[in-house]
C-alpha cells in the first residue's frame, strides 16, 4: 500500500513497486494498492483514484484523501484475500492511513519519515492508538525510527531501503560532450538545486549540468540561468533514461538541506558505477561514509559544493576508489536481500494469526 501517486517519481513510490517486483521474482504475488493520475505503471497495480498535491516536511506529496479513494481501497482490501498488508507511511492520508482503520489482515507498517509532523504532533493520542493495529513496525533507518518512536512509542526494526542494482548497472550510458554532473529529483527548496545552480558559477566552463525533475522552483531556476548553456533542464524522465544518464555522468550530486531520511539517490547513482557528491546530512550517511563511498559536504555551502565536485572531475583516481566503494555499497543494500528480509516479518505475522485464538482481532501484536 502506497498513499502516494505512482505517476509522480518519489523515493516511496520507487521502493514499494521495486519491492513488488522482487518479491513477485521470489514466486510470491502481490498487488500494489495505490493512487494513480493516470494508467498504472505496472500490471500489478490497482489504482484508488487521482491525487492532490499536499505540502508537509518541506516538500509537496501527491496524496488521495477523498472520500472516492478511500471507498476503493475499502473496497480493495474486502475483495482480495490477503495474508498481509504492507503499509508505507501507515499515517499519510488517504489509502494507507484508511487500511490501518478499516483492514482485517495483519498489517506491517515501514516509516520513512524523518522530522516530526504535524499529524504526529496534534493527532498523537489517535495515532499512538492506531498504531497497536500494526503486527510489525519497521523504519528504514534510525532517523526514521527515532521519529516514529518519539510520535508513537514501540518497538521498530530498522529495514534500510533496498536498490534494484541490474536496472543501473546494466544501463547503456548517455553519451556525453564534456564533464558531466546530474541532478536528479523534485525541484524543491529542502532538495538543495538552488545551491548546486550557484555552484556551477565556480566550475569550469566545459561542464555540463543535467538537471532531471520539475518542481516549484523550476521555473525560477530556469530563469536565472537563462544565459547558461552548460545546464541542460531535461525535465521529468523515465526511470531508463534516469538510470542511462546515471551510467553517462561523470558524477552525481545529491545537494538537499534538510528533509532525508534515506539516500536512495546515492545508493542508483553508486549501482551505476558513477561517483557521488552530496550533502552532509544524516540520512545521507546512512547510505555513505564520508571519503569512502561519497564526498560528502556542508548543506547549502555552494563553494563547498563546487570544490567536492571539481575533486572529483579533475581526479581520476578518487573517482575510481569512490566507484569501487560506491559499487561494493549498492550490492549490500539489493532490494533482493530487502524482500527476502521482509518476506521473514510476513511469515512471521502468518505464523502468529494461525496461532491466535479463535476471535482474537488478527491486526494485534
Amino acid at each position: 500500500m502506497c498513499p502516494y501517486s505512482l505517476t509522480h517519481p518519489g523515493g516511496v513510490q520507487g521502493q514499494v513497486l521495486a519491492q513488488a517486483r522482487a518479491l513477485r521474482a521470489m514466486g510470491h504475488a502481490v498487488r500494489v494498492l495505490a493512487p494513480c493520475d493516470g494508467p498504472p505503471p505496472d500490471a500489478g497495480v490497482t489504482p484508488l483514484g487521482n491525487s492532490v498535491p499536499l505540502a508537509g516536511n518541506g516538500s509537496v506529496a501527491p496524496l488521495a484523501p477523498d472520500p472516492a479513494c478511500i471507498l476503493r481501497t475499502v473496497r480493495a482490501l474486502r475483495d482480495e484475500a490477503f495474508d498481509v498488508v504492507h503499509l508505507h507511511e501507515p499515517f499519510a492520508p488517504g489509502p494507507a492511513l484508511t487500511s490501518l482503520a478499516f483492514g482485517r489482515a495483519p498489517m506491517i507498517g515501514t516509516f520513512h519519515r524523518a522530522g516530526m509532523g504535524l499529524a504526529y504532533t496534534f493527532w498523537r493520542p489517535v495515532t499512538t492508538r492506531m498504531a497497536h493495529r500494526l503486527a510489525v513496525r519497521c523504519a528504514v533507518s534510525e532517523d526514521a525510527r527515532i521519529t516514529a518512536e518519539r510520535a508513537l512509542g514501540g518497538h521498530y526494526e530498522v529495514m534500510p531501503n533496498g536498490i534494484e542494482i541490474e536496472r543501473f548497472a546494466k544501463a547503456t550510458p548517455w553519451p556525453t560532450t564534456g564533464p558531466t554532473v546530474l541532478f536528479v529529483g523534485r525541484h524543491e527548496p529542502r532538495k538543495g538545486l538552488s545551491v548546486l545552480v550557484d555552484a556551477m558559477a565556480d566550475l569550469g566552463p566545459d561542464v555540463v549540468l543535467w538537471v532531471a525533475g520539475d518542481g516549484s522552483q523550476t521555473g525560477e531556476l530556469r530563469g536565472r540561468t537563462a544565459g547558461d548553456r552548460r545546464i541542460e533542464w531535461l525535465g521529468r524522465i523515465g526511470d531508463a533514461e534516469v538510470a542511462a544518464r546515471l551510467r553517462g555522468a561523470d558524477v552525481l550530486c545529491a545537494p538537499s538541506l534538510h528533509g532525508e531520511s534515506f539516500g536512495v539517490v546515492l545508493l542508483e547513482g553508486m549501482a551505476a558505477s558513477t561517483p557521488v557528491v552530496a550533502s552532509d546530512l544524516p540520512g545521507y550517511r546512512n547510505v555513505a561514509e564520508p571519503g569512502r563511498h561519497a564526498l560528502l559536504v556542508a548543506p547549502g555551502d555552494a563553494r563547498a559544493l563546487a570544490a567536492a565536485l571539481g575533486r572529483v572531475l579533475d581526479d581520476a583516481v578518487l573517482a575510481a576508489e569512490l566507484v569501487a566503494a560506491g559499487e561494493a555499497r549498492a550490492a549490500e543494500l539489493s532490494m533482493e536481500r530487502l524482500a527476502e528480509r521482509y518476506v521473514g516479518l510476513y511469515e512471521r505475522v502468518v505464523a502468529r494469526r494461525q496461532r491466535a485464538p479463535a476471535g482474537a482481532d488478527p491486526r494485534l501484536p
